[in-house]
């Protein structure tokens, strides 16, 4: 997913273009049981993670659009994600950074 979306000062997303044109394929897999995790990246980071390009700024607009709690994981590799990917059920979505997962 490109979820490279514009946000203003407060982190809030200006324009969900990229964040709507994914909803509908999002609501079919979850509609037929399947699971999802969403992986995108924001800005281009210099080094380090850098807190104004998480992409946790945009979970409220993805759970505005998709209808449902999303769930997020602060990193897309290590324990904590392996194990958020691991316990999903069927018709549930996870996000992390650089990726993100919706949950039903």
């Amino acid at each position: 997913m490109d979820f490279n979306v514009p946000l203003n000062e407060k982190g809030e997303v200006t324009d969900d273009t990229r964040i709507r044109a994914a909803i509908p394929t999002i609501k079919k897999v979850l509609e037929k049981g399947g699971s999802v995790i969403l992986m995108s990246h924001l800005g281009r980071p210099k080094k380090n993670p850098d807190p104004k390009f998480s992409l946790e700024q945009i979970v409220p607009a993805i759970e505005k659009r998709l209808g449902v709690k999303v769930m997020f994981a602060g990193d897309c590799m290590g324990e904590k994600a392996a194990e958020m990917a691991a316990n999903l059920k069927p018709g549930e979505d996870a996000a992390r950074k650089p990726a993100l997962a919706i949950r039903n």
